[in-house]
Formats: C-alpha cells, sequence, structure tokens
C-alpha cells in the first residue's frame, strides 16, 4: 500500500535523515522508533507510515505485524522565495523548502 503527503514546510535534507534509518525497517518497529525520536520530521513520517498502515489494513486486510517499508522517497517540492531587506537598498533571497513524501509498504 501507498501513502504520500505533499509539500510539507520542512526541507528534504532534514527529512532524508529520518528517511535513512527507518528505511527498511518492519511498520511496526519504524512506528515505535518514530514515535520517540525527538524531530520535527519524524512526526511527520510517523504520520505518513500510520496511513499507509490504515490503507493496508483497510483496502487490503493486511495485519501490521507482516507490513515492511518496501520504499521511501523525499523529494524536493514548491520552494517559496522572500527576500530578507540588507543595507544600502539590497536584499537577500531566502528559499522556504517544502518537501513531498512517498511511502509503500509490502507484505
Amino acid at each position: 500500500m501507498k501513502a504520500s503527503v505533499r509539500n510539507i514546510r520542512i526541507s528534504p535534507k532534514k527529512l532524508n535523515v529520518i528517511a535513512y534509518i527507518v528505511r527498511g525497517m518492519s511498520a511496526k518497529d519504524a512506528l515505535d522508533t518514530l514515535r520517540f525520536m525527538p524531530k520535527k520530521g519524524a512526526n511527520i513520517i510517523h504520520d505518513v507510515l500510520k496511513s499507509a498502515v490504515a490503507n493496508a489494513s483497510h483496502n487490503d486486510s493486511q495485519e501490521l505485524a507482516s507490513l515492511k517499508i518496501a520504499s521511501i522517497s523525499v523529494t524536493q517540492g514548491l520552494v517559496m522565495k522572500r527576500i530578507n531587506p540588507i543595507s544600502r537598498g539590497r536584499a537577500h533571497r531566502i528559499l522556504k523548502r517544502t518537501s513531498n513524501v512517498d511511502l509503500t509498504l509490502s507484505a
């Protein structure tokens, strides 16, 4: 089963650190690991994983114990561009990056 989330307000670089940790784990172990991880991205990936598990149990009648993370990919979403005024009438650009997360479970 699949679950995805689009344009989450966190940079892909920060989410990839957490995705690397849980990639290949069983769904139950990954949920337990993410629940106690002190990072903002862990909470986001935890919610996506929970949604994928709910999709698997509702649509395909699969058990949590048999599910494993087949793939998890974090890609760059929209980039909001802002400016920060500095001296002499100039401006620096601020890039507010967003992420897309795609998660696939296998039995």
